[in-house]
Protein backbone atom coordinates (compact mmCIF):
# COMPACT_ATOMS: atom_id res chain seq x y z
CA UNK A 1 0.00 0.00 0.00
CA UNK A 2 2.85 2.38 0.80
CA UNK A 3 4.10 2.22 -2.80
CA UNK A 4 0.62 3.14 -4.04
CA UNK A 5 0.50 6.09 -1.66
CA UNK A 6 3.92 7.31 -2.81
CA UNK A 7 2.81 7.04 -6.42
CA UNK A 8 -0.24 9.15 -5.57
CA UNK A 9 1.83 12.09 -4.28
CA UNK A 10 1.14 14.82 -6.82
CA UNK A 11 1.08 18.09 -4.88
CA UNK A 12 3.65 19.81 -2.73
CA UNK A 13 3.59 23.23 -1.12
CA UNK A 14 7.11 23.41 0.37
CA UNK A 15 10.42 23.14 -1.47
CA UNK A 16 13.93 23.63 -0.06
CA UNK A 17 16.56 24.25 -2.72
CA UNK A 18 19.40 26.57 -3.64
CA UNK A 19 19.70 27.86 -0.04
CA UNK A 20 16.14 29.21 -0.10
CA UNK A 21 12.68 28.14 1.01
CA UNK A 22 10.05 28.11 -1.72
CA UNK A 23 6.38 28.21 -0.69
CA UNK A 24 3.35 27.75 -2.91
CA UNK A 25 1.09 30.76 -2.26
CA UNK A 26 -2.14 29.24 -0.96
CA UNK A 27 -3.94 32.56 -0.95
CA UNK A 28 -4.31 32.56 -4.74
CA UNK A 29 -5.06 28.88 -5.40
CA UNK A 30 -6.79 27.41 -7.36
CA UNK A 31 -6.59 30.23 -9.92
CA UNK A 32 -2.83 30.77 -9.77
CA UNK A 33 0.06 28.50 -8.84
CA UNK A 34 2.58 31.05 -7.60
CA UNK A 35 5.76 30.21 -5.71
CA UNK A 36 7.62 32.67 -3.48
CA UNK A 37 11.25 32.36 -2.39
CA UNK A 38 12.31 33.23 1.17
CA UNK A 39 15.84 33.72 2.45
CA UNK A 40 15.22 35.21 5.93
CA UNK A 41 13.41 34.20 9.12
CA UNK A 42 11.40 37.42 9.00
CA UNK A 43 10.24 36.58 5.49
CA UNK A 44 9.13 33.09 6.54
CA UNK A 45 7.34 34.50 9.59
CA UNK A 46 5.52 36.92 7.32
CA UNK A 47 4.50 34.08 5.01
CA UNK A 48 3.09 32.16 7.97
CA UNK A 49 1.25 35.17 9.36
CA UNK A 50 -0.24 36.19 6.00
CA UNK A 51 -1.39 32.64 5.14
CA UNK A 52 0.94 32.08 2.19
CA UNK A 53 1.60 28.81 3.99
CA UNK A 54 -0.99 27.31 6.37
CA UNK A 55 -1.79 24.00 7.99
CA UNK A 56 -0.16 23.10 11.29
CA UNK A 57 2.47 20.64 9.97
CA UNK A 58 3.42 22.92 7.05
CA UNK A 59 3.80 25.88 9.42
CA UNK A 60 6.17 23.87 11.61
CA UNK A 61 8.26 22.71 8.68
CA UNK A 62 8.48 26.23 7.28
CA UNK A 63 9.58 27.59 10.65
CA UNK A 64 12.36 24.99 10.86
CA UNK A 65 13.66 26.08 7.48
CA UNK A 66 13.30 29.68 8.66
CA UNK A 67 15.84 28.98 11.42
CA UNK A 68 18.23 27.42 8.91
CA UNK A 69 17.92 30.56 6.78
CA UNK A 70 18.44 32.76 9.83
CA UNK A 71 21.61 30.86 10.76
CA UNK A 72 23.02 31.43 7.29
CA UNK A 73 22.28 35.15 7.55
CA UNK A 74 23.67 35.50 11.10
CA UNK A 75 26.87 33.64 10.24
CA UNK A 76 27.42 35.93 7.27
CA UNK A 77 27.01 38.95 9.55
CA UNK A 78 29.74 37.70 11.89
CA UNK A 79 29.89 38.02 15.66
CA UNK A 80 28.01 35.73 18.06
CA UNK A 81 25.68 34.29 15.46
CA UNK A 82 24.16 31.69 17.82
CA UNK A 83 23.12 34.39 20.29
CA UNK A 84 21.70 36.49 17.47
CA UNK A 85 19.48 33.55 16.49
CA UNK A 86 17.44 34.08 19.67
CA UNK A 87 15.73 36.99 17.96
CA UNK A 88 14.87 34.85 14.94
CA UNK A 89 13.38 32.13 17.10
CA UNK A 90 11.18 34.78 18.70
CA UNK A 91 10.06 36.27 15.40
CA UNK A 92 8.99 32.87 14.10
CA UNK A 93 7.32 31.83 17.38
CA UNK A 94 5.17 34.96 17.31
CA UNK A 95 3.90 34.40 13.76
CA UNK A 96 0.82 32.39 14.83
CA UNK A 97 -0.20 31.26 18.33
CA UNK A 98 -2.43 28.17 18.13
CA UNK A 99 -0.74 25.46 16.02
CA UNK A 100 1.67 23.69 18.37
CA UNK A 101 3.65 22.17 15.48
CA UNK A 102 5.25 25.59 15.08
CA UNK A 103 6.68 25.50 18.60
CA UNK A 104 7.53 21.80 18.37
CA UNK A 105 9.63 22.40 15.25
CA UNK A 106 11.33 25.45 16.75
CA UNK A 107 12.16 23.44 19.87
CA UNK A 108 13.73 20.72 17.74
CA UNK A 109 15.86 23.32 16.00
CA UNK A 110 16.78 24.88 19.35
CA UNK A 111 17.75 21.47 20.74
CA UNK A 112 19.90 20.75 17.69
CA UNK A 113 21.65 24.06 18.15
CA UNK A 114 22.26 23.25 21.83
CA UNK A 115 23.81 19.89 20.92
CA UNK A 116 26.51 21.54 18.86
CA UNK A 117 29.77 21.31 20.79
CA UNK A 118 30.66 24.93 20.29
CA UNK A 119 33.97 24.29 18.57
CA UNK A 120 32.55 23.41 15.16
CA UNK A 121 33.08 25.82 12.35
CA UNK A 122 30.04 27.98 11.53
CA UNK A 123 29.62 26.12 8.23
CA UNK A 124 29.47 22.76 10.03
CA UNK A 125 26.90 24.18 12.43
CA UNK A 126 24.89 25.57 9.53
CA UNK A 127 24.92 22.19 7.80
CA UNK A 128 23.65 20.55 11.00
CA UNK A 129 20.74 22.99 11.30
CA UNK A 130 19.81 22.60 7.63
CA UNK A 131 19.91 18.80 8.01
CA UNK A 132 17.60 19.03 11.04
CA UNK A 133 15.06 21.10 9.10
CA UNK A 134 15.15 18.60 6.24
CA UNK A 135 14.70 15.76 8.76
CA UNK A 136 11.62 17.48 10.21
CA UNK A 137 10.20 17.79 6.69
CA UNK A 138 10.89 14.14 5.79
CA UNK A 139 9.60 12.94 9.16
CA UNK A 140 6.26 14.62 8.53
CA UNK A 141 6.05 13.03 5.09
CA UNK A 142 6.62 9.59 6.59
CA UNK A 143 4.08 10.26 9.34
CA UNK A 144 1.51 11.19 6.68
CA UNK A 145 1.95 7.87 4.91
CA UNK A 146 1.57 5.91 8.14
CA UNK A 147 -1.52 7.84 9.23
CA UNK A 148 -3.12 7.41 5.82
CA UNK A 149 -2.86 3.65 6.07
CA UNK A 150 -4.00 3.52 9.71
CA UNK A 151 -6.99 5.74 9.00
CA UNK A 152 -8.03 3.72 5.97
CA UNK A 153 -7.78 0.53 8.03
CA UNK A 154 -9.99 2.11 10.70
CA UNK A 155 -12.65 2.99 8.13
CA UNK A 156 -12.61 -0.58 6.84
CA UNK A 157 -12.80 -1.99 10.36
CA UNK A 158 -15.89 -0.06 11.33
CA UNK A 159 -17.94 0.33 8.19
CA UNK A 160 -16.49 -1.41 5.18
CA UNK A 161 -16.82 -0.11 1.66
CA UNK A 162 -18.26 2.93 -0.10
CA UNK A 163 -18.12 5.71 2.46
CA UNK A 164 -19.57 9.18 2.10
CA UNK A 165 -17.36 11.42 4.19
CA UNK A 166 -17.35 15.05 5.25
CA UNK A 167 -14.19 17.06 5.83
CA UNK A 168 -13.43 20.58 6.99
CA UNK A 169 -10.72 23.07 5.98
CA UNK A 170 -7.69 21.71 4.11
CA UNK A 171 -5.61 18.87 5.52
CA UNK A 172 -3.96 17.59 2.37
CA UNK A 173 -0.56 17.89 0.78
CA UNK A 174 -0.91 21.67 0.86
CA UNK A 175 -1.11 21.66 4.66
CA UNK A 176 1.70 19.20 5.36
CA UNK A 177 5.08 17.97 4.22
CA UNK A 178 3.62 15.14 2.19
CA UNK A 179 0.45 13.12 1.64
CA UNK A 180 -1.81 14.94 4.07
CA UNK A 181 -3.40 14.16 7.42
CA UNK A 182 -7.20 13.86 7.27
CA UNK A 183 -7.17 14.25 3.51
CA UNK A 184 -4.37 11.69 3.37
CA UNK A 185 -6.69 9.16 5.02
CA UNK A 186 -9.40 10.02 2.51
CA UNK A 187 -6.96 9.65 -0.38
CA UNK A 188 -5.78 6.27 0.90
CA UNK A 189 -9.35 5.07 1.40
CA UNK A 190 -10.17 6.16 -2.15
CA UNK A 191 -7.22 4.18 -3.50
CA UNK A 192 -8.70 1.13 -1.77
CA UNK A 193 -12.13 1.72 -3.30
CA UNK A 194 -13.86 2.82 -0.11
CA UNK A 195 -14.86 6.42 -0.94
CA UNK A 196 -18.06 7.12 -2.83
CA UNK A 197 -18.04 10.91 -2.33
CA UNK A 198 -16.36 13.58 -0.25
CA UNK A 199 -18.30 16.61 0.96
CA UNK A 200 -15.96 19.52 1.63
CA UNK A 201 -17.09 22.37 3.87
CA UNK A 202 -16.21 25.61 2.10
CA UNK A 203 -14.54 26.78 5.36
CA UNK A 204 -15.20 30.47 5.84
CA UNK A 205 -13.67 32.98 5.74
CA UNK A 206 -10.54 31.83 3.84
CA UNK A 207 -12.42 29.15 1.86
CA UNK A 208 -9.73 26.51 2.30
CA UNK A 209 -12.30 23.82 1.58
CA UNK A 210 -13.69 25.19 -1.67
CA UNK A 211 -10.34 26.55 -2.93
CA UNK A 212 -7.79 24.01 -1.69
CA UNK A 213 -9.40 20.74 -0.62
CA UNK A 214 -11.71 20.61 -3.63
CA UNK A 215 -8.76 21.44 -5.91
CA UNK A 216 -6.62 18.63 -4.47
CA UNK A 217 -9.40 16.04 -4.64
CA UNK A 218 -10.61 17.01 -8.11
CA UNK A 219 -7.06 16.81 -9.46
CA UNK A 220 -6.93 13.19 -8.29
CA UNK A 221 -10.34 12.24 -9.65
CA UNK A 222 -11.90 11.80 -6.20
CA UNK A 223 -15.62 12.71 -6.30
CA UNK A 224 -16.03 15.92 -4.28
CA UNK A 225 -18.91 18.28 -3.60
CA UNK A 226 -18.43 21.64 -1.89
CA UNK A 227 -21.06 22.74 0.62
CA UNK A 228 -21.63 25.75 2.84
CA UNK A 229 -20.37 25.17 6.37
CA UNK A 230 -23.89 25.65 7.68
CA UNK A 231 -25.18 22.76 5.52
CA UNK A 232 -23.15 20.12 7.38
CA UNK A 233 -25.86 18.93 9.79
CA UNK A 234 -28.35 18.74 6.92
CA UNK A 235 -25.89 16.61 4.95
CA UNK A 236 -25.51 14.23 7.88
CA UNK A 237 -29.28 13.91 8.05
CA UNK A 238 -29.94 13.47 4.33
CA UNK A 239 -26.82 12.28 2.47
CA UNK A 240 -25.72 9.23 4.42
CA UNK A 241 -22.50 10.70 5.79
CA UNK A 242 -20.61 7.91 7.58
CA UNK A 243 -17.48 9.74 8.77
CA UNK A 244 -16.40 13.26 9.56
CA UNK A 245 -12.61 13.32 9.10
CA UNK A 246 -10.66 16.41 10.17
CA UNK A 247 -7.15 17.48 11.11
CA UNK A 248 -5.90 19.31 14.19
CA UNK A 249 -3.72 22.26 15.14
CA UNK A 250 -3.24 21.25 18.78
CA UNK A 251 -4.34 18.25 20.85
CA UNK A 252 -4.11 18.43 24.63
CA UNK A 253 -3.23 15.75 27.19
CA UNK A 254 -6.86 14.73 27.67
CA UNK A 255 -7.60 14.43 23.93
CA UNK A 256 -9.36 17.76 23.38
CA UNK A 257 -8.68 19.05 19.85
CA UNK A 258 -8.21 22.56 18.52
CA UNK A 259 -8.92 22.78 14.81
CA UNK A 260 -10.30 25.20 12.25
CA UNK A 261 -13.32 27.13 13.49
CA UNK A 262 -16.46 25.12 12.79
CA UNK A 263 -15.00 21.77 13.80
CA UNK A 264 -16.69 21.77 17.20
CA UNK A 265 -20.15 22.18 15.73
CA UNK A 266 -19.41 19.36 13.28
CA UNK A 267 -18.59 17.06 16.20
CA UNK A 268 -21.82 17.99 18.00
CA UNK A 269 -23.87 17.34 14.86
CA UNK A 270 -22.02 14.08 14.19
CA UNK A 271 -22.77 12.82 17.71
CA UNK A 272 -26.47 13.61 17.24
CA UNK A 273 -26.65 11.83 13.88
CA UNK A 274 -24.55 8.80 14.82
CA UNK A 275 -21.74 9.77 12.42
CA UNK A 276 -18.25 8.69 13.44
CA UNK A 277 -15.72 11.49 14.03
CA UNK A 278 -12.02 10.99 13.23
CA UNK A 279 -9.15 13.39 13.93
CA UNK A 280 -5.90 12.81 12.02
CA UNK A 281 -2.69 14.55 13.13
CA UNK A 282 0.98 13.74 13.71
CA UNK A 283 2.20 13.35 17.28
CA UNK A 284 3.94 16.73 16.93
CA UNK A 285 0.44 18.23 17.20
CA UNK A 286 -0.06 16.74 20.67
CA UNK A 287 0.78 19.13 23.50
CA UNK A 288 1.05 17.07 26.68
CA UNK A 289 1.94 20.24 28.62
CA UNK A 290 -1.67 21.42 28.36
CA UNK A 291 -4.21 19.50 30.45
CA UNK A 292 -7.27 20.34 28.38
CA UNK A 293 -8.58 22.46 25.54
CA UNK A 294 -9.40 25.25 27.99
CA UNK A 295 -5.66 25.99 28.06
CA UNK A 296 -5.21 26.40 24.29
CA UNK A 297 -4.63 29.97 23.04
CA UNK A 298 -7.18 30.65 20.30
CA UNK A 299 -6.01 32.98 17.54
CA UNK A 300 -8.38 35.75 16.49
CA UNK A 301 -7.81 37.51 13.20
CA UNK A 302 -9.08 40.83 11.86
CA UNK A 303 -12.82 41.15 11.47
CA UNK A 304 -12.42 42.45 7.93
CA UNK A 305 -11.72 38.87 6.81
CA UNK A 306 -15.41 38.18 7.47
CA UNK A 307 -16.69 41.45 6.10
CA UNK A 308 -14.65 41.56 2.89
CA UNK A 309 -14.35 39.28 -0.13
CA UNK A 310 -11.34 39.73 -2.39
CA UNK A 311 -10.72 43.11 -0.79
CA UNK A 312 -14.28 44.27 -1.53
CA UNK A 313 -16.49 44.96 1.48
CA UNK A 314 -19.63 42.81 1.44
CA UNK A 315 -20.78 43.16 5.05
CA UNK A 316 -22.31 45.97 7.07
CA UNK A 317 -20.07 48.48 8.81
CA UNK A 318 -20.09 46.65 12.14
CA UNK A 319 -17.68 44.73 14.36
CA UNK A 320 -16.94 41.10 13.44
CA UNK A 321 -15.83 38.24 15.69
CA UNK A 322 -13.25 36.14 13.82
CA UNK A 323 -11.73 33.31 15.89
CA UNK A 324 -9.66 31.03 13.68
CA UNK A 325 -10.01 27.87 15.77
CA UNK A 326 -12.36 26.19 18.22
CA UNK A 327 -11.92 23.28 20.62
CA UNK A 328 -13.70 19.94 20.26
CA UNK A 329 -13.98 18.05 23.57
CA UNK A 330 -12.49 14.56 23.64
CA UNK A 331 -15.83 12.97 24.48
CA UNK A 332 -17.13 13.91 21.02
CA UNK A 333 -14.24 12.20 19.21
CA UNK A 334 -14.34 8.57 18.11
CA UNK A 335 -10.69 8.26 17.15
CA UNK A 336 -7.44 10.22 16.98
CA UNK A 337 -5.09 8.80 14.35
CA UNK A 338 -1.35 9.52 14.61
CA UNK A 339 1.81 7.92 13.23
CA UNK A 340 2.26 6.33 16.68
CA UNK A 341 -1.10 4.57 16.45
CA UNK A 342 -4.80 5.11 17.00
CA UNK A 343 -6.57 6.24 20.17
CA UNK A 344 -10.28 5.39 20.18
CA UNK A 345 -12.50 7.36 22.58
CA UNK A 346 -9.51 9.41 23.80
CA UNK A 347 -8.89 10.36 27.41
CA UNK A 348 -5.89 11.37 29.50
CA UNK A 349 -4.67 7.83 30.20
CA UNK A 350 -4.94 6.73 26.57
CA UNK A 351 -3.15 9.85 25.31
CA UNK A 352 -0.29 9.32 27.77
CA UNK A 353 0.05 5.70 26.64
CA UNK A 354 0.13 6.78 23.00
CA UNK A 355 2.90 9.30 23.58
CA UNK A 356 5.08 6.63 25.22
CA UNK A 357 5.16 4.65 21.96
CA UNK A 358 7.64 4.88 19.17
CA UNK A 359 6.50 5.33 15.60
CA UNK A 360 4.88 2.27 14.08
CA UNK A 361 7.04 2.51 10.94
Amino acid sequence: MRDRLLAAEKVKAIDWRDDALYLLDQRVLPFEETWHAYTTAAGVAGAIRSMVVRGAPAIGISAAYGIALAARQRIAEGGDWAMALVQDFTVLAESRPTAVNLFWALNRMRDRLARLKGNESPLVALAALEAEAVAIHLSDREANLTMAQLGADLIRKHQGNLQTVLTHCNTGALATGGFGTALGVIRAAHLEGMIERVYADETRPWLQGSRLTAWELANEGIPVTVNADSAAAHLMKTKGITWVIVGADRITANGDVANKIGTYQLAVAAMHHGVRFMVVAPSSTIDMALASGDDIPIEEREGRELLELGGQRVGADVDAFNPVFDVTPADLIDAIVTEKGIVERPDTAKMALLMCRKRLH
